[in-house]
């Protein structure tokens, strides 16, 4: 027995860490009292019907639970930790009004309970009872001080009920427990204006500067503010006087600029910006920020983009080593579709960085878009040496010598590219290089070689559609493993069923395994789908429609084969033969 009560010791004292925890977390000089202390005896039972009733809450065994705790309340009607905890189960009973009464009388037994309390706020929250919730808050932020959940959430609700007053009173308490910030003055600011009380407004953010006079971002803001406000004298002196301290500050000198522009002296504004971004001595990271408010403000304001790209063309002829700049630009002729014309600036920015990848990689977009294999060679060739962990510029420059029958280079780059592949490397991918590699060994007649590269190819994606179609296709001319064949090749079928090449595939396994009316249906379906300007699918139809007793409309396919383009001999005789002829 005396083991029983250490376990049961040790098991309450845990419990009393957490929010749902036996009896208290904090106890409080003024706790409310509503019966007197339990006898021994009683206390044990309660203790031990509590802990039974979490165990099987554990073990999920609810409804046991719940008849434990409805037990440890007969006991003690006032426990705070069994009137916590069966709350939880009227609210998943969807027995609001008794969750509720259970939190609440949870809350008065034991108010210094943060947990009971915060319970209490959402079960409100729930309910959408917002002067509830602003009461039971209140209430908090007098018992927790130090807590600075139950202010914030004060917060949005003064406000959005439009108390400013208490809004600002909260702000304040916040702020003394963190110190002044430029959210909490902003807000206060933004308040301030909307009581107009605008002289509280600024008195606000001009406490903020004097707060942190070195930090000159507060006095742009303030001169900002005072801009906003039509103070602009006042906003005038207050960037000079940043000015005069930090002359290359790029805020204080980009809203210089904005009050220039906003007073009507576009010389004097020019003037401006061409010394925030024309100025060698202006770091590469301040033009940079420069230039995307200004864009910014170009594109809330729907001006010509014509503005942005001489400013963007200013700087780089000024300064042709830094990298950043012209990458913003290239971003920004993409977001204004103007591909063709961020080559130059692309080339430019991997010239300065070569292990630069998405630049490089946004140059190869352009270079496939254009069907330029030319400048897709050069871009990977160059990659691959910067970057050769990056597995694009392999696959792209495999392609590319694949497109010019350089068949050993290209698997010399799939080889190259196995030997980079790690196990974050992207599975597809590694499936497409194998896909490659089965492509050229077929074309190299290495047919074992190439059905072990699909099969490969396979192992990383089942789904390789390219793959399967191949594999499928040249198993059926080798009349091998058709089986196998047809299921892989219906695969294809499936995904893409509108795929003339697909259909033409599937097709002709069908024909080779006899099923001549199945493979009629799948043939047509790849004419309809533009097959019919394919001399192989068009001989092919007129195989398919031959062994299904059409010998005029195969004769007619055959010499459409033809004119397509189709000089096979075996062909010819088809047509001189006016009959099928298998290989």
């Amino acid at each position: 027995m005396r083991l029983l009560y250490i376990i049961l010791g040790f098991v309450m004292a845990t419990l009393c860490v957490s929010c749902g925890a036996a009896k208290k977390v904090q106890q409080s000089k003024t706790q409310v009292k509503l019966q007197p202390s339990l006898s021994d005896e009683d206390q044990r039972r309660f203790n031990y019907y509590f802990l039974e009733a979490i165990r099987l809450k554990a073990q999920e065994e609810y409804s046991s639970a719940f008849d434990l705790l409805q037990h440890c309340l007969v006991i003690d009607p006032n426990a705070s930790s069994a009137l916590f905890e069966i709350s939880q189960y009227y609210m998943f009973l969807k027995m609001p009004d008794k969750a509720q009464a259970a939190l609440e009388a949870a809350v008065a037994n034991e108010p210094d309970n943060y947990w009971y309390a915060q319970a209490l706020v959402n079960l409100y929250q729930q309910q959408a009872d917002k002067t509830k919730m602003i009461s039971a808050l209140e209430d908090m932020t007098r018992r927790f001080p130090d807590r600075r959940e139950s202010l914030f959430m004060l917060v949005d609700l003064y406000s959005q009920s439009g108390e400013y007053d208490k809004t600002i009173n909260t702000l304040d308490k916040i702020e003394s427990l963190i110190g002044k910030s430029e959210q909490l003055s902003l807000e206060k600011f933004r308040l301030y204006i909307q009581m107009s009380k605008t002289q509280k407004a600024f008195d606000e953010i001009e406490g903020l500067v004097a707060e942190y006079p070195m930090d000159y971002r507060y006095q742009v803001i303030l001169g900002d503010l005072y801009m906003q406000n039509e103070k602009k004298e006042e906003a005038f002196n207050t960037y000079q006087k940043v000015l005069k301290e930090e002359p290359d500050n790029a805020m204080a000198l980009l809203s210089l600029a904005a009050y220039y522009d906003d007073t009507n002296q576009p010389e004097l504004y020019k003037q401006q910006i061409d010394k925030l971004l024309l100025d060698k001595q202006v770091p590469a990271q301040t033009k940079l920020g420069v230039m995307q408010q200004l864009i910014a403000q170009n594109e809330q304001a729907q001006e010509d983009s014509t503005k942005i790209i001489s400013l963007f063309n200013e700087i780089m002829a000024m300064d042709t080593e830094d990298d950043q700049i012209p990458m913003l630009y290239s971003q920004y002729l993409w977001a204004k579709n103007m591909f063709n014309e961020s080559i130059p600036v692309l080339k430019q920015v991997v010239r300065v960085d070569p292990t630069n990848k998405a630049a490089r990689l946004m140059l190869l977009r352009v270079a496939l878009q254009n069907n330029d294999y030319q400048l897709v060679k050069k871009i990977c060739e160059a990659g691959i040496d910067a970057t050769p962990e990056s597995l694009d510029f392999y696959f792209y420059l495999a392609l590319a010598y694949h497109q010019e029958d350089r068949l050993d280079d290209a698997l010399k780059v799939c080889h190259k590219a196995l030997e980079q592949v790690t196990p974050e490397s992207p599975k597809p991918m590694i499936s497409d290089f194998y896909s490659i590699m089965g492509d050229i060994y077929h074309s190299q007649k290495r047919y074992t070689d190439c059905y072990a590269a699909y099969d490969s190819a396979l192992v990383y994606n089942p789904n390789n559609i390219g793959s399967l179609n191949n594999y499928a296709y040249y198993l059926s001319v080798e009349r091998k493993d058709l089986d196998r064949a047809e299921e892989m090749s219906y695969k294809t079928v499936k995904a893409e069923p509108n795929n003339s090449t697909y259909l033409d595939t599937y097709a002709w396994i069908l024909f080779e395994k006899g099923k001549y009316a199945e493979a009629k249906i799948y043939i047509d379906n790849a004419m309809k789908n533009g097959g019919d300007q394919s001399d192989v699918i068009v001989e092919h139809c007129g195989d398919i429609y031959y062994m299904n007793g059409d010998k005029a409309d195969a004769l007619k396919y055959w010499e459409q084969a033809v004119t397509l383009g189709n000089e096979s001999k075996l062909l010819k005789e088809k047509i001189k033969k006016k009959k099928y002829i298998a290989e």
